[in-house]
């Protein structure tokens, strides 16, 4: 029995899906390196808004659990604007903590995150 245990925890984890401390690794990126777009996010979040999107700012719930786990409302998201597009697009900032203390930039609509260096 224990031996069957250890395989499927094998296999899960070879797949990626045993390990959630592997999924919130997140890469680090410098501000200035950030598209102008998401440093002016940040900007407006600095500021206290206005933002131009009604959804900006509400609670990110993390449900794939591809950041730290955190009480529940600890990470806000924001647009990140996408010149050329009529819709929000695929970039975010998310922000963990009230005020924010640690920022997330994702560009694939949280299919990765990379920390951001402030």
């Amino acid at each position: 029995m224990l031996g069957r245990l250890f395989a499927k925890a094998l296999v899960l984890v070879a797949i990626g899906l045993a390990l959630p401390v592997a999924a919130f690794q997140a890469s680090t990126v410098d501000v200035e390196r950030l598209p102008p777009e998401a440093r002016e996010t940040l900007r407006l979040i600095d500021a206290g808004g206005p933002f131009p999107h009604r959804r900006d700012g509400i609670s990110f719930q993390n449900r794939e659990g591809r950041l730290p786990e955190q009480s529940r409302g600890f990470y806000r998201e924001y647009t990140v604007e996408t010149p050329g597009l009529s819709h929000r697009g695929a970039r975010r900032i998310i922000t963990g903590d009230k005020p924010p203390a640690v920022f997330y930039y994702t560009a694939d609509h949280y299919k990765t995150f990379r920390r951001i260096q402030r």
